[in-house]
């Protein structure tokens, strides 16, 4: 088939490596350039954690996010990327005066599914074990089943591979001003097409008018003296940050954004993704000083020895989100719109790529 898709982010790069599989013939379409890094995909921190969402989401997330860890090694291939996926779990953690915020976490986890009665309470000792440089904190609770994608390295191999990719025609930096069932209007044309996917996240206002946008920031942040190896999260009454260890930075990434990143060429230095903030605002302007002071804070508060890393890169975007910030998929004759992510895209975009496909494209051929 001749397929079009709309909005090359996170979510447009996973259905196109699908369809690649099955023979079909691509243009993706996208306001930006293909590198992606206006992309919310670019900006995210990749983590895999359905049982660490899960106290401030719906069974369904999890449930999507246990299908989509089982798909995220073999899509990883598709797209070039065969050091992008980590499976050592989370820890979660909080300062001892908030130790209640750990336990609400636990209860409200064990009184939501069955699996959550398996994940195990660490003490200081059994830290240290685990990540040795987090063990001056008294409490954790370990997620043994959960992890991350390399989210910056898989837009840009998915980037290189899909470019190469003869059976697909890019057109980057084209404004689509409308869809409709196997048609995509844009400047004063109209293409057709067997059939369409819109991907565009916040850019498909026109269609979901209860669509907004959910504004996150995050840091890069680099030190050769510190040494956590997954994904740690600490719990606290006013903000949630997540500390997400990038083994390989952006070695063997060759493209701009990565050279103006200033990685360090030091031996032994290593890569953090720091965010947390979510504010209901559409704004994508430089992070603010208020995020800036809170997030540096409390990931010093983790670990003393982020005093002493470097701020290689700040980035800010909006996740679109619905009400109920659950994902929303429309099939209809010819047209597929995907929708709605939130904070969960990595952890739900290969498993809600399977649905859509299954429920619309393929129902009749399968």
């Amino acid at each position: 088939m001749n397929i079009a898709i709309v909005g090359a982010g996170l979510v447009g790069r996973v259905l196109a490596l699908n369809l690649l599989k099955e023979g079909h013939t691509l243009t993706l379409f996208d306001k930006s350039s293909k590198e992606g890094t206006d992309a919310a995909g670019f900006t995210a921190a990749g983590m895999l954690a359905p049982f660490a969402e899960l106290e401030t989401a719906e069974s369904v997330i999890f449930e999507h996010g246990k299908r989509s860890m089982e798909l995220w090694e073999d899509l990883l291939k598709e797209a070039g990327v065969y050091d992008g996926l980590q499976l050592k779990g989370t820890v979660i953690t909080a300062h001892p005066q908030d130790v209640p915020e750990l336990d609400h976490f636990i209860t409200s986890l064990r009184n939501k599914i069955e699996e959550a009665k398996d994940i195990e309470m660490l003490d200081s000792q059994e830290l240290s074990k685990l990540e040795p440089e987090l063990g001056h904190h008294a409490k954790a609770f370990y997620l043994k089943d959960e992890g991350q994608v390399d989210a910056q390295r898989f837009m840009a191999f998915s980037t290189n591979t899909l470019s190469m990719n003869p059976n697909i025609t890019w057109m980057e930096h084209t404004q689509v001003d409308k869809i409709e069932p196997a048609k995509v209007f844009y400047g004063d044309k109209v293409e057709e097409y067997d059939w369409v996917f819109d991907s565009r996240g916040l850019g498909a206002k026109e269609h979901f008018s209860d669509l907004r946008g959910v504004r996150g920031e995050v840091f890069w942040l680099e030190s050769s003296e510190i040494n956590i190896t997954r994904p740690t999260r600490l719990l606290h009454p006013r903000y949630k940050i997540y500390i997400v260890p990038r083994e390989n930075g952006c070695e063997g990434i060759e493209l701009d954004y990565c050279k103006e990143c200033k990685i360090s060429q030091e031996p032994g230095t290593k890569r953090y993704v720091v965010g947390a903030t979510e504010i209901e605002s559409e704004d994508t302007s430089p992070m603010s000083v208020r995020s800036s002071l809170e997030l540096l804070s409390a990931v010093f508060s983790v670990h003393s020895g982020f005093g002493e890393a470097r701020i290689v890169n700040t980035e800010t975007n909006c996740r679109p989100a619905f009400k109920d910030n659950l994902p929303r998929i429309e099939n209809a004759d010819k047209l597929t719109r995907i929708n709605g992510l939130y904070r969960h895209g990595y952890l739900l975009a290969p498993a809600i790529v399977e649905k859509a496909l299954n429920e619309g494209i393929y129902k009749d051929n399968r």
